[in-house]
């Protein structure tokens, strides 16, 4: 596990996490609530664990994550699953508000008037301008004077990639700011649809039984989890399948009656196109 912590300047952080080993990593860091935060994943998946581990937040290949809450200390407590690496950006938000100064509100309206004092969760996809900073980033992290130098060039070169409103369709111009309420109510439409993975409840029952309205449950659920809903309930499922095939205790046939599938072929189908092979064949190799 190569871990390089790099303080660029007071309040300014980059952690460039690569495991390349076959065990999860724990990397924790004490950090306060004047801090803005950025997670972005190159490869594989993370986890930051909150609350003693009672909430994770997922962070999937290709995607980042920008956590801000002014209200509670968000400490780093972040799991890098084996073949994973992540780059971490902890900066305080009022240098990050200095950066941006020149842009209009409208660029990056979580830092808005309105905005600035609300609590700010974001789910979104790495594009491809984006990973050819963040590459650099990662191969060049180092405490060496003239690395830190380059290293904070391209953090910059990063924010500007980030929030250039003209020439960056993956921008974060439209944020979800969600309240404590609303992230209780997602986590518990997570929590129903896997509990009931075999037989999930439509997005409008799942909206009466969390008390949120359908357009939060779907926005919320999207920018939390980093997917629509029934898009998240199928990847646990195919997850639950690779794990009762590798167990042997189960025929492809009973595997999909787990699962909730209507027929046997529908469950195979889902099944090859997420992994590239049939159950059986998964099942023989493993």
């Amino acid at each position: 596990m190569s871990v390089s912590d790099i303080l660029l300047e007071e309040k300014f952080i980059c952690l460039a996490l690569n495991n390349q080993s076959d065990k999860k990593k724990l990397v924790e860091k004490k950090i306060d609530s004047s801090f803005i935060q950025f997670h972005f994943s190159l490869k594989g998946k993370s986890e930051l664990n909150f609350n003693e581990g009672n909430y994770i937040l997922p962070v999937e290949k290709m995607s980042y994550l920008t956590l801000y809450n002014p209200e509670k200390d968000l400490p780093l407590n972040i799991t890098v699953n084996p073949n994973s690496s992540i780059v971490c950006v902890l900066i305080s938000i009022t240098k990050f508000h200095k950066l941006l100064s020149n842009y209009h509100e409208n660029k990056t309206p979580f830092l808005s008037s309105e905005n600035i004092n609300q609590k700010y969760y974001k789910n979104n996809d790495i594009s491809n301008s984006m990973l050819a900073v963040l590459n650099e980033i990662i191969n060049k992290a180092s405490n060496n004077l003239v690395r830190k130098l380059y290293l904070k060039g391209k953090l910059y070169e990063l924010f500007s990639v980030l929030f250039d409103k003209e020439n960056n369709t993956s921008n974060e111009q439209c944020p979800y700011i969600i309240n404590d309420e609303q992230l209780r109510k997602i986590k518990l439409a997570k929590d129903i649809i896997t509990k009931e993975y075999n037989k999930p409840p439509t997005l409008q029952e799942l909206s009466e039984r969390t008390k949120i309205s359908l357009r939060k449950l779907k926005t919320g659920f999207k920018e939390i989890y980093g997917k629509p809903v029934f898009q998240y309930l199928l990847e646990y499922k195919m997850t639950l399948a690779k794990n009762l095939l590798q167990k042997d205790k189960h025929n492809v046939n009973e595997i999909s009656a787990i699962l909730g599938y209507s027929t046997a072929s529908h469950f195979i189908s889902a099944f090859k196109k997420k992994y590239g092979v049939t159950p059986k064949s998964y099942m023989l190799n493993n």
